[in-house]
């Protein structure tokens, strides 16, 4: 058996002014379904075109992922900066990093059922 791993993230806009916070257990994919809602007026991410992967921390129990979550979204955004700052203190925008070539050529959904 697998042990599961969830994620807490921390994404941006080209400029750099906005900041989302998510928790997911599969950073690749929701980092290419924010990508793939850019545009989109309905959510926070897509209004911002908000894709630019800035931070994350990984948890083994989705609990915890959700308290820290919300933990930092009730932050300034001075301390959300600095905490980013202290993981990434260039602010390098991580998807290449993490996910090979960026944006996504081949798009794929996600298997609700694995």
């Amino acid at each position: 058996m697998s042990l599961k791993c969830y994620y807490v993230y921390i994404l941006t806009n080209q400029q750099k002014t906005a900041l989302y916070t998510g928790v997911t257990n599969d950073l690749e994919q929701r980092i290419i379904e924010h990508w793939q809602g850019r545009g989109n007026k309905t959510t926070f991410t897509g209004k911002h075109h908000a894709f630019h992967l800035l931070f994350y921390e990984s948890f083994q129990y989705i609990n915890g992922a959700i308290a820290r979550e919300n933990e930092i979204k009730g932050w300034r955004r001075s301390k959300k900066m600095e905490l980013i700052k202290g993981f990434n203190p260039e602010w390098r925008f991580l998807n290449e990093e993490l996910f090979g070539s960026w944006p996504p050529g081949e798009i794929t959904t996600r298997n609700n059922f694995s």
